[in-house]
């Protein structure tokens, strides 16, 4: 099992900045991939980033170029730095972890966090 804790959510202008951290814990050493998803009201659960072993990223579509993913070398950890935030971004920020898979791209997410929320007001 693997336990995960977000931290680093708040209220934030638009334009302004987050940094998001996740805390792996119990059995890392079974992590091939972590990344963050989000809910914003009234949508369902997205995909905002994800990173491999291998350093390779996944970003969904709205975040390119404003969200910037990584993590610590020993899966301790992954951040989500997100830039020129805009109210649209409102919603609660998860992080997630994937055990290894042949092709991790094409998988969901195996564990799960509870969730930090990011408001962003205008």
């Amino acid at each position: 099992q693997v336990q995960l804790m977000e931290s680093g959510g708040g209220l934030v202008q638009a334009g302004g900045s987050l940094r998001l951290s996740c805390t792996a814990s119990g059995s890392i050493w079974n992590i091939n991939a972590m990344g963050w998803y989000r809910q914003t009201p009234g949508n369902q659960r997205e995909k905002v980033a994800r990173i491999n072993t291998g350093g390779s990223t996944d970003y969904g579509d709205f975040g390119k170029g404003r969200f910037t993913i990584s993590r610590d070398n020993g899966w301790k950890a992954v951040y989500l730095r997100m830039n020129d935030l805009k109210p649209e971004d409102t919603g609660v920020y998860y992080c997630a972890a994937q055990i290894p898979r042949s092709n991790w791209i094409l998988y969901g997410m195996d564990y799960w966090g509870n969730g930090t929320l990011v408001t962003i007001s205008s």
